[in-house]
């Protein structure tokens, strides 16, 4: 399954016309901990680059952004109970919502593991 990534920091798992979405461990990281997780709700047409969910911290709050065009299909309901999965598991349990993707070739302009580690690496 290939992993994208955005200059905004969030994560793209992809399966056929389907997406994951989350944050970096890197975002979280810069984020501190995180005390609430509003996610898209199933349903929501999203815009590539458009606000998709909000993520607040003790240090500040962060809107996540649609990496690709497209419907969601689920928001990561456990995140309500238990925001802290961002922290301790950003790239897989901590996900925030899952899409069917209208355009999956607006993914091509993301960014591999590669290169964002050193797109990380700059900051």
């Amino acid at each position: 399954m290939p992993r994208y990534f955005t200059e905004d920091h969030e994560w793209v798992d992809v399966e056929g016309d389907s997406a994951t979405v989350g944050i970096t461990d890197y975002a979280q990281g810069q984020l501190g901990d995180i005390v609430f997780v509003e996610v898209p709700e199933a349903g929501r047409m999203l815009s590539k680059g458009r606000e998709a969910a909000v993520v607040e911290s003790v240090k500040a709050a962060s809107d996540v952004y649609a990496p690709a065009t497209g419907e969601v299909m689920e928001g990561n309901a456990a995140l309500a109970d238990e925001p802290a999965l961002v922290n301790t598991d950003p790239e897989g349990e901590g996900w925030f919502f899952r899409m069917t993707l209208s355009n999956p070739s607006e993914l091509d302009a993301l960014m591999d593991e590669a290169a964002y580690k050193d797109f990380c690496a700059t900051l």
